[in-house]
């Protein structure tokens, strides 16, 4: 008899605490819903405006890494419209200006070549053609023809007369020289002459041997004037093919009116 209930107490006990296990699941399941629940009032999803908050950082990002195209593109235009009229209006004046030189007349053309035509002046020359022997002396100076021309550029140099001429105002550079072939009673004097003036002298003078003097001066010159050499009366030179004694002369620039008055 104390066997069957102490067998029937056990059971008692084995189902008081199976349903007592049974009771604490549901409420522990119970309690994690509701926690769960609260959970999600308290804190509901983020999805939708995390999304937005990204796209909007996104937009902000690409808007300050990427300036605004489109006035970078006006710029651009701006700048080429700008080129395009600075080589219009270069080319323009490049126009104009090849238009000013084929504008240039035939005429205008001759007249410059002929003023540069005019300013190659320059002759030399030597007293004898052919032969040799003494000039001189005579009672009275004498101009010396130089009939052995070398150089006559422009024809300023007469061989005939011995006589240059000058055919434009200008400075020029003359030389000339003198020879005695040792005489010992006569010397070997000539002079440069301008217009019918002295200007330098050439003097050479030996008893045995022979002499050579020259001489170079630059004369102003206006168109007209006139330069020779004379040689001195009682004097005497010598020359022969060997060509002794020369002339020469050639303008060194030409001069306008304001700087012959400076002078």
């Amino acid at each position: 008899m104390k066997g069957l209930l102490c067998i029937l107490l056990l059971l008692a006990t084995f189902v008081f605490v199976v349903q007592q296990q049974i009771d604490g699941g549901l409420g522990e399941n119970e309690i994690n819903q509701q926690i769960s629940n609260e959970d999600r009032r308290q804190n509901p999803p983020q999805t939708d405006s995390l999304r937005e908050e990204t796209s909007t950082d996104r937009q902000q990002y690409c808007h300050v890494c990427f300036p605004d195209i489109h006035a970078a593109l006006r710029e651009l235009t701006a700048t080429v419209t700008e080129q395009k009229a600075n080589i219009r209006a270069l080319r323009e004046e490049l126009n104009k200006k090849t238009d000013e030189i084929s504008n240039l007349t035939h005429s205008q053309m001759e007249e410059m070549r002929k003023e540069n035509r005019d300013r190659e002046i320059a002759f030399s020359a030597a007293l004898m053609q052919s032969g040799s022997g003494d000039i001189g002396p005579f009672t009275t100076e004498i101009t010396l023809t130089y009939r052995n021309v070398f150089t006559n550029i422009g024809n300023a140099y007469n061989p005939i007369t011995g006589i240059f001429t000058a055919p434009l105002k200008g400075a020029y550079m003359f030389n000339f020289s003198v020879f005695g072939n040792g005489n010992p009673s006569t010397p070997s004097t000539a002079s440069i002459v301008k217009n019918g003036e002295r200007v330098a002298i050439a003097h050479g003078h030996q008893e045995k041997y022979a002499v050579n003097s020259s001489k170079g001066v630059v004369l102003i010159l206006e168109v007209g004037d006139v330069v020779y050499v004379r040689l001195w009366s009682g004097r005497r030179i010598y020359d022969s093919q060997s060509n002794y004694n020369t002339f020469s002369g050639y303008l060194l620039f030409p001069l306008r009116e304001q700087e012959l008055c400076r002078m």
